[in-house]
């Protein structure tokens, strides 16, 4: 079924609009340190403004459990939103989300003396304990101050909180731009991908890559393995990999995936200390066998499996990545990450249609200054997981409703 849009709706003018927004960035000393996600809303935003509504964001920042931590309030987002926006954004107060009788007047008189145009930000959803889960009546009572809700949250629609299932069951409600966009890049990856279509899959735990492992085994024409997945799998075989990281329990699942034809794993390693001070490489024989010495980790994949890994990027048509091959954040474990990403924006917008995906991937993207030459950049790890994965996310469900 396809979604409302935004542009469908007539006659914003001075109508309330909230719109969930996924601004859960990192803050450090009360200042916002990547805006790429308070970026991505902005069409929806600046279309808002064009149409004269009177526009209430809703967020969430880090996991304040339902309780008030004053270190995860939105100010930093207000701030650096007006920057960006050049639009001064006023704040609602919904500090302690108890929407009394009385709370709710104040809030709904606070913004009918707004003008058309002007945007406005509630607090902290999680500072809510009915957000999480959809509990109580935080999502009827929201949805009673609105004329219209708008979801631009892609990185939220996998998750069964109230501003996500629970609001638009009570108000007329549609799908943003950022969330269109997102959703019609990724429907070209899972539904029309040109072969040859290479999937890279990194980063720590395996666990949240195997529904996307089972697609991909599927319809990739190759999976190139990284990061704490090879771990996982390396212990799963019999080799000695030392204080490295791997997802303890998901051994089996390793071994069943890096044993399919399409899975292409490491021929050799970077092992070292976590400080970077100390490293090697170490090639992997067929035969398990010890790979880390006292002390050591395995922090990166090798020259050789780069030079591999570069065979089949630069051939490909269709490009997905997810993950880290290493740790990225300490040089020289930083080399194969950073290579793959700056591999895979040299191909997109052309050669082949490129996606990424996931914090840590966005960020080394990021450090190579070539972000802007991949054709999507989601701004959801877990949502574009499960959306590749093809897994119906509730979100989506519930503005089709």
């Amino acid at each position: 079924m396809a979604l409302r849009s935004l542009k469908s709706i007539r006659n914003l003018n001075g109508k309330v609009v909230f719109v969930r927004v996924d601004y859960n960035v990192p803050i450090k000393k009360k200042r916002v340190l990547d805006d790429t996600r308070i970026r991505a809303t902005l069409p929806t935003i600046q279309f808002l403004i064009k149409k004269k509504a009177k526009i209430i964001l809703l967020t969430h920042i880090g996991r304040p459990n339902g309780k008030i931590v004053t270190s995860l309030n939105v100010d930093p987002l207000i701030e650096r939103l007006s920057v960006l926006i050049k639009k001064k954004v006023k704040k609602l107060d919904t500090k302690n989300w108890k929407l009394s009788k009385k709370k709710k007047l104040e809030i709904i008189t606070e913004i009918k003396e707004m003008y058309s145009g002007q945007i406005a930000m509630m607090e902290n959803l999680r500072f809510s304990p009915d957000e999480a889960n959809n509990t109580g009546t935080l999502a009827k009572e929201l949805a009673e101050i609105a004329d219209v809700f708008v979801q631009d949250g892609f990185a939220v629609l996998h998750r069964e909180s109230a501003s996500v299932v629970g609001i638009p069951k009570y108000v007329s409600s549609c799908a943003g731009l950022l969330v269109l966009k997102e959703i019609k890049g990724l429907n070209r990856v899972l539904h029309h991908p040109k072969s040859p279509f290479v999937c890279i899959l990194g980063g720590v735990k395996m666990e949240t890559k195997i529904p996307l492992l089972k697609q991909m085994v599927v319809h990739a024409d190759q999976i190139l393995i990284g990061g704490g997945i090879v771990n996982t799998y390396l212990k799963a075989t019999g080799y000695g990999i030392g204080s490295s990281i791997f997802d303890k329990g998901k051994e089996h699942i390793a071994l069943t995936y890096g044993r399919k034809k399409k899975v292409i794993l490491p021929v050799d390693v970077i092992v070292g200390t976590k400080d970077g001070k100390h490293y090697r490489r170490v090639r992997l024989a067929k035969k398990p066998h010890v790979i880390c010495k006292k002390g050591e980790a395995i922090f990166d994949i090798g020259p050789e499996t780069l030079r591999l890994y570069a065979l089949y990027i630069t051939q490909a048509k269709t490009l997905v990545w997810n993950g880290a091959m290493g740790y990225f954040e300490q040089k020289p474990y930083d080399i194969a990450t950073l290579t793959i990403a700056r591999l895979l924006a040299a191909r997109s917008k052309g050669s082949a249609y490129g996606v990424i995906g996931g914090g840590e991937t966005i960020q080394a993207m990021d450090l190579t200054g070539m972000t802007d030459d991949v054709d999507l950049v989601s701004t959801g790890g877990g949502a574009m997981l499960s959306y590749l994965a093809a897994e119906k996310l509730p979100g989506i469900i519930a503005l089709e409703k």
